[in-house]
């Protein structure tokens, strides 16, 4: 009996057919030659539907004119672009070139685009023909607006950003926030209306799941307004594929460039931010650099040695007088001394620390670390919010922090990682926001929260680490684990530095004997 065959998603289809391309591609260039393929022949289809329409409506004779297409959002594809033009000559030599052409026309012709596409990328990479022509028709069998109701080249393009920061692993990968975590601070600072910003925005993930947030809890997307700033150009360029996929007005500036020196929202004050900083980056600026900088205005200079608090205060200056950021970083952030400690210390005493979260280990493709989430809030007093259609009461918290521990949560997901599920998520939303609202459902549960006075921070010396003040029933509840394993990595690390040493004194004694030996 002949063995039945194996159904396989189109999604998986095409990363096999993608993987063919090692051994010609770097795995660095990898992501940029598949997206950018992807997104050439999703615009095509968008076209093609839109032209469909034009003539259904006896409008043939405008098929021709970009403004009919503008109108109804859908970027203008000339000749030499388009898709069909494309796959007749997928078996060409000059193939590469062709799609070069095709890219660069099409951002010329629709000023949207600029400076999202790659420019003379396939022609200089040199990959054969017969793999670049395979990969053609993978793509090719993707029907990418065939489904109106769900998002088929959203999920496509998350697809591939996800299987390229698993693929490039620990140190790489920065480019993309888990799709877990970003839904874990949407559903904590509800982005209803407003600016939201993210000043480190990758590929553009922060703003797609906020947007998706909205559109689910009966808000509209008209309400809101998305404006991110990202240092690497290869990243910017996804970034901006990404949101024009989805049809998502942003304001990313006209370029990369790097936040800290070069700031391209300085007047944006901000509803809401959304944000993963790269962790514990070192020499983000020189020692005589920005230390008159406004934005650590009433705080210390943030230390050239990690831009954790750099961070912090840049997201604190861009927040408009309402305004919640939700933001990750290093477990390290929340007891570090020095510079850092002032700063935390004037954090708190303005009131503007919310809540501190640890997440689960291993949530992340580029560390393994548990890392926390903090939630920060321009306006804690109380008052009436419109949320959802409908009014909310918060509570006047002005002097409490509502610490979080999740390190027990987070299922299985590809072997050697975690995600936080919807039932997880909603246990933490619901805490957090009882614990906002004015009503008595919120009470302290050991092991997961805790809701800690201003004044019992200040007597544990502004230390910020949930530990100190959630109640542990069967645990040291002064332990700080990350830093244990840090401890016992560096014990290790100078034991085989010992063992080395040890080896090449034998060997030098057995050389003074006149034994030449090798280990």
């Amino acid at each position: 009996m002949a063995k039945a065959k194996k159904q396989v998603s189109f999604e998986d289809a095409l990363w096999s057919s993608c993987d063919k391309l090692r051994g010609t591609v770097e795995p660095a260039e990898y992501k940029h030659v598949v997206l950018s393929l992807i997104f050439l022949k999703f615009v095509n289809d968008k076209f093609n539907d839109r032209k469909e329409e034009l003539k259904a409506e006896g409008k043939e004779k405008y098929i021709d004119m970009q403004e009919f297409y503008e109108m109804k959002n859908v970027f203008f594809v000339p000749e030499e672009s388009r898709w069909s033009y494309i796959m007749e000559n997928a078996k060409q030599t000059d193939i590469a070139l062709k799609i070069d052409t095709a890219l660069n026309t099409i951002e010329k012709q629709n000023p949207t685009l600029k400076g999202a596409l790659p420019d003379n990328y396939y022609s200089r990479l040199g990959i054969d023909v017969s793999k670049l022509a395979a990969l053609l028709d993978e793509i090719n069998n993707i029907q990418t607006t065939a489904d109106k109701e769900n998002d088929i080249m959203g999920r496509v393009y998350e697809y591939f950003l996800t299987k390229f920061a698993l693929q490039e692993g620990k140190g790489k990968g920065e480019f993309y926030t888990p799709k877990t975590v970003v839904n874990l601070i949407a559903e904590m600072i509800e982005p209803y209306k407003g600016k939201i910003y993210d000043p480190c925005c990758g590929s553009g993930g922060m703003f797609v799941q906020s947007l998706k947030f909205v559109e689910n809890h009966a808000g509209s997307t008209k309400d809101i307004s998305v404006y991110g700033q990202e240092g690497t150009s290869t990243t910017y360029k996804m970034a901006k594929m990404n949101l024009a996929i989805r049809g998502i007005p942003c304001d990313l500036g006209e370029k990369a460039a790097n936040t800290f020196t070069n700031d391209l929202h300085k007047d944006l004050r901000a509803d809401f931010i959304m944000a993963n900083p790269p962790f514990n980056q070192k020499d983000w600026r020189e020692e005589n650099e920005l230390t008159q900088d406004s934005r650590w205005d009433g705080y210390v200079v943030p230390p050239t040695s990690n831009a954790n608090y750099g961070w912090i205060l840049h997201m604190v200056s861009k927040l408009s007088q309402n305004g919640v950021a939700g933001f990750l970083l290093a477990n390290g952030a929340l007891s570090g001394e020095g510079q850092e400690l002032e700063i935390r210390k004037q954090l708190i005493e303005n009131n503007l620390i919310e809540a501190i979260v640890i997440l689960p280990r291993n949530l992340f493709y580029t560390t393994d670390i548990s890392v926390t989430l903090w939630i920060l809030n321009k306006n804690k007093k109380a008052r009436m919010v419109q949320q959802n259609g409908k009014m909310r009461k918060f509570r006047a918290r002005e002097d409490e922090v509502l610490f979080m521990d999740l390190r027990q949560m987070g299922s299985p997901y590809e072997k050697k990682y975690v995600e936080l599920t919807q039932e997880e998520r909603n246990k933490v939303t619901g805490t957090f926001h009882n614990w906002q609202n004015d009503n008595n459902d919120y009470q302290n549960v050991p092991e997961f929260c805790y809701s800690a006075k201003k004044s019992e921070i200040v007597e544990k010396g502004y230390t910020l680490v949930p530990s100190r003040y959630i109640e542990f029933v069967n645990h040291d509840e002064t332990a700080d684990f990350d830093t244990t394993m840090k401890t016992l990595q560096t014990e290790l690390t100078d034991l085989l530095k010992q063992e080395e040493e040890s080896k090449k004194e034998l060997l030098n004694v057995f050389k003074d004997l006149g034994y030449e030996i090798k280990l």
